[in-house]
């Protein structure tokens, strides 16, 4: 077996599934050997004279480098720890695609809307508050111009999404974590309610679909929305792209909604995003561009001493 073949990345990820064979297989294609590693079994060694970040299966020799396919939730403490791991792989020159920072951009959607407005990406109007006083103050002056939606700030797939349409739905919602994340209800342009997905890699839009509910206005695959391929080109994926430029992120799936005059508005950006409908729907190799992109990363990183 040649030295490229057993040098290893760290797949991260507590659910391999689909996406886990997918990487694994185009990481052997180009080479590189794997192993899935749950950050809840790492550990930080903090006595050496140098930080150590001890990954089941990787403490003879350390990974090549790191790709983030998920972190698990869990309390406050806990994920603080598992990004604490990343950050520090990253500090000891380690390659870890999505970084530590990137995650933490993502996955705080008042962090998100916060980088997009301030780079001037077009985003729905959104408030974010710990007092149910000051939500409802909000709703009370924003309910006359449309209905807002409550999101919970970590949370992904449509889950514990409401729309408020009226001050008294306030009287049946207790937000996810006690913070209110409060964002302007984007009203359909077509018939069935939709929003579009880009899946972004090394700063190019690689993929696009379009997902429509005929049923419920929440369109993600996992409530069951309809997967279309559109063309990955065009002010859409403009967006998406500077979307993924302000978070400063190497792969993510930005989540789009068409509005009135042909535009789009940005409406979360998802860095550990899944590609299971969008391949079937666009038949592109999603696991190809991230393992070329990786495979880029590690070498402009260093690591291409490694891989030879």
């Amino acid at each position: 077996m040649s030295k490229s073949a057993r040098a290893r990345v760290a797949i991260v990820t507590d659910d391999p599934g689909w996406h886990g064979r997918r990487l694994r297989e185009a990481f052997r294609r180009r080479g590189l050997g794997s192993s899935y590693v749950s950050l809840t079994a790492a550990a930080l060694d903090l006595a050496a004279p140098q930080p150590r970040v001890l990954l089941p299966g990787f403490e003879a020799r350390g990974p090549v480098g790191v790709f983030v396919r998920g972190i698990p939730g869990g309390t406050l403490e806990q994920v603080i720890q598992r990004l604490d791991l990343l950050h520090t792989l990253a500090l000891l020159g380690i390659v870890v695609y999505n970084s530590g920072r990137a995650i933490e951009r993502t996955v705080d959607k008042a962090m998100t809307s916060a980088l997009l407005l301030h780079a001037g990406i077009p985003t729905p109007p959104t408030w974010v508050c710990e007092s149910r006083d000051q939500a409802m103050e909000v709703a009370r002056r924003q309910l006359a111009a449309g209905p807002l939606v409550v999101k919970p700030l970590f949370g992904s797939q449509g889950q514990h999404v409401c729309r408020i349409e009226k001050i008294e739905d306030f009287a049946q919602i207790e937000p996810v974590g006690a913070v209110w994340y409060l964002q302007r209800f984007i009203e359909p342009q077509g018939a069935h309610w939709c929003d579009f997905r880009v899946f972004v890699v090394d700063g190019r839009a690689v993929a696009a679909m379009r997902r429509s509910n005929a049923r419920h206005w929440v369109t993600n695959r996992a409530q069951g929305a309809r997967c279309e391929a559109v063309r990955a080109e065009g002010r859409l994926c403009e967006l998406a792209e500077a979307a993924a430029r302000a978070l400063d992120i190497d792969y993510a799936g930005v989540d789009l909604m068409a509005v009135s005059g042909g535009d789009f508005v940005v409406i979360e950006v998802n860095g550990v995003p899944a590609w299971t409908g969008l391949q079937r729907a666009t038949g592109v190799d999603i696991g190809a561009r991230l393992a070329d992109h990786f495979v880029a990363r590690l070498a402009a990183g260093g690591s291409v001493e490694a891989l030879r």
